[in-house]
């Protein structure tokens, strides 16, 4: 008996359990029995169109504007040296003073040379003088005459080679006072007093550089440039309307320099190697803070848009096979998946191309917090500066 009573009283209990169960399922599936999720809070930002400056970035090195290597011109010693290492010297400063012994013994030699080219031009004029006159009065046949007047000329001629010696010898005399061929920055001295210089040696003995103004080299993707033009061609872009273009340069330190540049020119011939053509500007350079050999990151203006349509980056997702989008909030505060198509980064903004429009609103912070499905709740929304995404 007691058995029965225990079984009887087990299966009370499992009944009761499977009411139970039976009864919680069929409340979980009663929507209104369910406790609603609170509507997610997300930052929104209203689209502005703006006109906007392409900019492209590139890797540059520093020129110098003029630069000569300082070579000797004439053998010898060197006696002197009359610059400091690293100062601004002037075209035409005398940098050494080579022996110019040999070379004023060698002028001093031409100089007498061309005395006795003209002593001997004074006999023969005179010789011929006379022989004109016996010519006239036909005292002497006219072979005599010729042989005369042949010496003359030949005597007058070794004038014009004696003058021409004098001035090589003086040249050589002046090349021994080596000059600065340009005015600049003068580099250290290969050379010291004492030291046998050559005219045909290869090491120069210093270097003179120009700095203000100095060239920026940089190289261009030719396939960035081809893509550019096709753009403005296509009306998308516009030129910037500037007579020329203009460069800045970010210094190693992140600091913009102060003096923007002027683009010169853009290299007709494509590298092989890299793909790239070569674009040099020019920067004034007053506090030479711009130095030869220094890298920088050039900033080229190229091209403007009008009218432009700007998302901040983190506002824009990307599908698994790539394809971009944002998320628009309608009038009701519904939120739309819109597909758009990117052009290029500005700072830190996406250049859309198509897909969004002024005044439209895009959820630029809480991206992660909506929720695609039927019933969810509309987002409240809050406005953001979109500079600052």
């Amino acid at each position: 008996m007691k058995k029965v009573l225990v079984s009887l009283v087990i299966l009370l209990a499992i009944g009761a359990a499977v009411v139970l169960t039976a009864t919680d399922r069929v409340e979980s599936q009663d929507p209104g029995a369910a406790t609603l999720s609170p509507p997610p809070m997300v930052g929104v930002t209203t689209l502005v169109p703006e006109e906007v400056t392409i900019t492209q970035e590139l890797n540059g090195r520093v020129t110098p504007f003029l630069i000569a290597e300082v070579r000797p011109q004439v053998n010898g010693i060197i006696l002197n040296r009359y610059f400091e290492e690293g100062s601004d010297v002037e075209e035409g400063m005398q940098l050494y003073q080579i022996d110019p012994a040999t070379y004023e013994a060698q002028l001093a030699r031409a100089e007498a040379a061309l005395a006795s080219a003209h002593a001997n031009v004074k006999v023969a004029e005179a010789k011929l003088a006379r022989y004109q006159r016996l010519i006239e009065a036909n005292a002497v046949n006219r072979q005599e005459f010729d042989e005369v007047e042949a010496t003359t000329l030949q005597a007058q001629a070794e004038v014009t080679i004696a003058e021409a010696e004098v001035r090589v010898a003086a040249i050589n005399v002046e090349y021994a006072k080596v000059l600065s061929p340009i005015s600049g920055r003068i580099g250290k001295s290969n050379v010291t007093q004492g030291a046998l210089v050559t005219a045909s040696q290869a090491e120069p003995l210093t270097i003179v550089q120009q700095l203000d103004p100095i060239y920026v080299d940089v190289s261009q993707p030719i396939s960035w440039m081809l893509n550019l033009k096709d753009e403005m061609q296509a009306g998308i872009l516009q030129n910037t309307g500037q007579s020329y273009a203009e460069m800045r340069v970010v210094l190693d330190n992140g600091q913009v320099y102060e003096h923007p540049g002027k683009l010169l020119f853009a290299d007709v011939t494509v590298d092989q190697t890299t793909g790239s053509i070569s674009l040099r500007a020019e920067f004034p350079n007053p506090n030479h803070i711009l130095l030869p050999g220094m890298f920088v990151r050039a900033l080229l203006d190229v091209a403007q848009k009008d009218d432009a349509v700007t998302v901040p980056q983190l506002a824009l997702m990307r599908e698994i096979d790539g394809r971009a989008f944002v998320l628009v909030v309608n009038d009701d505060n519904s939120v739309e998946k819109r597909y758009v198509t990117t052009l290029r980064t500005i700072g830190n903004q996406w250049l859309i191309g198509e897909g969004l429009q002024g005044g439209e609103r895009i959820v630029v912070d809480g991206t992660q917090r909506i929720r695609f499905v039927p019933g969810a709740p509309a987002p409240v929304v809050t406005p953001v500066d979109a500079a600052a995404q």
